[in-house]
């Protein structure tokens, strides 16, 4: 496993990523915006995991349709980029800040392209026997009943993992072995898991590349369909800078990557990568939020 990657080292893995492809992904513009191709804002992990730039080459030599990543970043930089004008596609967590880019006329309805996973983080030692649960839900059932040290990560998709398994099975956070999230920033928390020796469930990409990591703190679970939350495509909205053949040109690229061939792309860019670390449209069942272990 990578360890360490600072967060200049991390935009500087992406930009490698997507330039050995001969994409441009960068962490800010590498080209002006044109009339021809379509220019992508794309969330840092898609590049830094390798499968982005993959996907990009395929639709480019598929459409014979010039791709072009010209942003790779947290979502503070790639919501700006698509919503100025700089990019014509966003791919993105689902998230309140695609919503209301949205609703802002920005851009048009958000349509799942992928899913990126959560996976459960913790001790070497693994007191509460993680590795051998059946299942996330059953992961965090062990840790409640042994009322092992658990941080309540402050990312919004790690919160949102957290709570489904919850829910599914019946367990109720209780002060006594639950923590709260105070490092200086979300990728430091198992920096504090460490400490704590603690319990987490963080992003399978961040964990695996090094982005987050801690002394002692393995991987311990993953490959739950349940733990996975979703990449969305946005493509410009009415009030979007973008002109008519931009439009035309990125309507033509969401429809590739929502489709067989799109999705065919998107497991061969895994395969390559040692993935999966980008899953397809459809692998996740469709009563996510129902139902207990």
């Amino acid at each position: 496993m990578a360890q360490g990657l600072n967060r200049r080292q991390w935009l500087q893995h992406s930009a490698t990523a997507g330039a050995v492809l001969g994409l441009g992904g960068c962490a800010s513009i590498a080209h002006p915006p044109s009339a021809s191709g379509v220019q992508v804002a794309a969330v840092g992990g898609l590049v830094l995991c390798g499968v982005w730039p993959r996907v990009a080459q395929a639709a480019s030599q598929a459409l014979a349709l010039p791709v072009t990543t010209v942003a790779a970043a947290p979502k503070e930089g790639v919501v700006p980029a698509f919503a100025r004008g700089d990019a014509q596609m966003l791919l993105i967590h689902a998230s309140d800040e695609a919503m209301a880019l949205e609703a802002a006329g920005l851009a048009g309805p958000a349509r799942v392209w992928g899913w990126n996973e959560h996976v459960i983080a913790g001790p070497a030692a693994d007191p509460v026997g993680v590795r051998q649960a059946a299942s996330g839900t059953d992961a965090l059932r062990r840790i409640a009943r042994a009322q092992a040290p658990f941080i309540a990560l402050r990312d919004p998709g790690s919160y949102t993992v957290v709570q489904r398994l919850w829910r599914r099975g019946g367990v109720r956070p209780d002060a006594r072995w639950l923590r709260v999230d105070t490092g200086p920033q979300p990728q430091a928390v198992l920096q504090l898991a460490a400490e704590l020796q603690a319990y987490a469930v963080v992003g399978h990409i961040p964990l695996h590349f090094g982005k987050m990591s801690g002394p002692g703190i393995e991987l311990l679970l993953h490959g739950d369909p349940l733990m996975r939350r979703p990449y969305v495509l946005l493509t410009p909205g009415p009030k979007h800078p973008a002109t008519q053949a931009q439009r035309q040109a990125v309507q033509e690229l969401a429809d590739y990557l929502l489709g067989p061939a799109g999705q065919q792309a998107l497991a061969h860019a895994n395969a390559a990568t040692a993935g999966p670390w980008v899953f397809a449209r459809d692998s996740v069942p469709a009563g996510l939020n129902t139902g207990a272990d």
